[in-house]
C-alpha cells in the first residue's frame, strides 16, 4: 500500500482582473515507504508548488488546489490548518530550497531544532537540547554543542542545509520532501548531502520525494522518476530506464544537455531550443510542442494523454523509438 497517493494535483494562482494561471495541472503519482521518487524538470514546471501542496503550504487567498493528496488513507487538502500544523513536523518533513531565507535569521540554529521536538515529541527542553545535539551530529555538522547557540547567517551554506534537515527529522516523519536541497552548493557538498539523504531513508525507511531540475542529482538516489513539463507529467519511469533510454524528446533534452565527463575537449552541449514561456496550452496541444525536435502537426493541434507504453508512463504523440536488439549490441 502507498504511502502517498497524488490523485490529479491542481493547483491555480489568480489575481484580480487577471487570467487564472494554472501552475499544476492533473498531476498522479504514488510514493511507497521507503522509497526516493524524483520530480524533476526545468524552473517553472511546477514541482515546488507541487510539494508545497502537499505540504499545505500555499496561500489561500487567490489560490485553488483541486484533486487530492492521500497520506495513509487521509485525505490532506480536506485538513483544516490546525489540523495540519499536527502534520506537519511529526509525519511530514520538508528541507527547502534556500537554507539561509528558510531558517529564521534571528533565532539560534539550536532553538529552531529543539522547538520542533517540544511541540510534537512533548520533550523537555533540556531532554529536547540533548536531542538536538545528537541531531545535528548526526546530520555532519562538527562541534555540535557549540552549534546550537550560532545563527543562522554564522554557519556554512552545506552546515544551514544540513540544519534543515536536522529539523524536517527531528520527529523521524514517514515522508520526507526535498525540494533542491542541492541549490547554490559547490559540488563536494552536494555530494555530501545526497550522500546524507540516501543513508537517512536507508536507515530509518522514511519515504523521500526528491524535486530537481538536475538529471544527474538523482542518478544515483531515486527508485523512479516523474519528469514534468508546464505543470502536467510527460514521463514516469524506474531510474534505470529512464536512463537507459528516454522515450519522451523533453527528457531526452534534459539527458543531453548534462555535461558528460567522456565528452571531448571543445565539444559543444546540446541545450533544450527555446524557453518555459515558449508553452502552449495544454488543453488544445501539446505544451512543448515549440520546442520538440519531434513534432508533427498532430502536436498543436491535440492534447497528448499520459498512455501506459510498457516500462513506462509517456505523455507524447511522437515519442523517440526504441533501439533495437542490433542497435543495444552495438552499444
Amino acid at each position: 500500500m502507498a504511502l502517498l497517493e497524488v490523485r490529479d494535483l491542481s493547483v491555480t494562482f489568480q489575481r484580480k482582473g487577471e487570467k487564472p494561471f494554472t501552475a499544476v495541472d492533473g498531476i498522479s503519482f504514488d510514493v511507497e515507504p521507503g522509497q526516493t521518487v524524483g520530480l524533476v524538470g526545468e524552473s517553472g514546471c511546477g514541482k515546488s508548488v507541487t510539494s508545497l501542496a502537499i505540504m499545505g503550504l500555499l496561500p489561500e487567498r487567490g489560490t485553488k488546489v483541486g484533486g487530492s493528496v492521500e497520506f495513509e488513507g487521509t485525505d490532506l487538502l480536506r485538513l483544516n490548518s490546525r489540523q495540519m500544523d499536527e502534520r506537519r513536523g511529526r509525519d511530514l518533513g520538508m528541507v527547502f530550497q534556500d537554507p539561509l531565507s528558510s531558517l529564521n535569521p534571528v533565532v539560534p540554529i539550536g532553538l529552531q531544532v529543539t522547538e520542533v521536538l517540544e511541540r510534537h515529541r512533548g520533550m523537555s527542553r533540556k531532554a529536547a537540547r540533548v536531542e538536538a545535539t545528537e541531531l545535528l551530529d548526526r546530520v555532519g555538522i562538527p562541534d555540535p554543542t557549540r552549534r546550537l547557540d550560532e545563527f543562522p547567517h554564522q554557519l556554512s551554506g552545506g552546515m544551514r542545509q544540513r540544519g534543515l534537515i536536522a529539523i524536517a527529522l527531528a520527529c523521524k516523519p514517514r515522508l520526507l520532501i526535498a525540494d533542491e536541497p542541492t541549490t547554490a552548493l559547490d559540488v563536494t557538498i552536494q555530494a555530501q548531502i545526497l550522500s546524507l539523504l540516501a543513508e537517512l531513508v536507508r536507515d530509518t525507511g522514511t519515504a523521500l520525494i526528491m524535486i530537481t531540475h538536475d538529471l544527474g542529482v538523482v542518478a544515483g538516489l531515486c527508485d523512479e522518476v516523474n519528469v514534468l513539463y508546464g505543470g502536467r507529467m510527460v514521463e514516469r519511469a524506474g531510474r534505470h530506464r529512464l536512463f537507459a533510454e528516454p522515450r519522451h524528446p523533453y527528457t531526452s533534452g534534459l539527458l543531453a544537455s548534462i555535461p558528460r565527463l567522456d565528452s571531448l575537449k571543445g565539444e559543444r552541449l546540446t541545450p533544450i531550443e527555446g524557453s518555459m514561456a515558449d508553452n502552449l496550452p495544454w488543453h488544445s496541444a501539446c505544451a512543448f510542442a515549440p520546442r520538440c525536435p519531434n513534432r508533427l502537426d498532430v502536436c498543436e493541434q491535440d492534447s497528448p494523454a499520459m498512455e501506459s507504453d510498457e516500462d513506462r508512463l509517456l505523455r507524447c504523440h511522437n515519442p523517440i523509438k526504441r533501439r533495437t536488439e542490433k542497435q543495444e549490441a552495438a552499444r
